[in-house]
């Protein structure tokens, strides 16, 4: 059973994971791969209301993903939003990063080497990682102005959606530390995090929500 302060110390890194931006027309929109093709359908509903001309998803396969996407993230990202209406041409394919930092990495050097400039950014992720993907693009291609966009759903339904409430949690608090300790590291800015997201991470990590950490850095949290 989870307890009910673990359910509210969980709204409360799932409301700072949300950016809160408003989206508008950007230069490219940037699908960060994973386990859940949310991802692709925003980022196709998104190309769809204009606001970007061209969409690169990039990733590869992680523990979580290579049964359920043997051909890679990105490419089943891109076939899921050709099946949504958006046109081949208009979807370049990342495949091989393994990590967030990966993911703006070697998507800067395939828009830089296709010559397509870029000046702002949709930036595409899971709705609990919002934060940690803005932190990181920033930091590894601070000449763009980043805007970030999940799908829109209460932590109810994300929970409902993967079917194991404990999973969520635990990326919750994974995403939560990285914040924190990454920006020491040189991996994202640094952002101010509120006491109380602070404790809540806290009372989480301490209750054993925690298949999702860093875990060289455990113990320096």
């Amino acid at each position: 059973m989870i307890s009910a302060q673990a359910w509210t110390d969980a709204q409360r890194l799932w409301d700072f994971q949300q950016m809160g931006h408003e989206v508008r027309p950007c230069s490219v929109a940037i699908g960060l791969g994973s386990h859940d093709l949310g991802v692709a359908d925003t980022t196709a509903d998104l190309y769809h209301h204009g606001m970007a001309p061209l969409i690169v998803f990039t990733g590869a396969t992680s523990r979580t993903t290579r049964d359920r996407m043997p051909r890679g993230e990105a490419e089943h990202c891109r076939e899921r939003a050709i099946e949504l209406g958006v046109p081949a041409e208009a979807i370049l394919v990342e495949p091989q990063a393994r990590n967030t930092g990966e993911n703006i990495r070697f998507s800067r050097a395939l828009l830089e080497e296709r010559h397509v400039p870029v000046s702002s950014a949709l930036l595409v992720s899971k709705p609990y990682e919002e934060r940690r993907a803005y932190a990181t693009a920033c930091k590894l291609w601070p000449e763009v102005e980043w805007l970030c966009a999940s799908t829109p759903m209460a932590l109810s339904e994300y929970v409902d959606s993967i079917r194991d409430a404990h999973l969520v949690i635990d990326m919750l608090v994974g995403a939560q530390q990285r914040l924190m300790i990454y920006p020491r590291q040189g991996f994202m800015i640094k952002q101010h995090i509120p006491a109380d997201v602070a404790a809540a991470y806290e009372r989480l990590r301490d209750a054993g929500f925690t298949t999702r950490l860093v875990r060289d850095a455990v113990a320096k949290d």
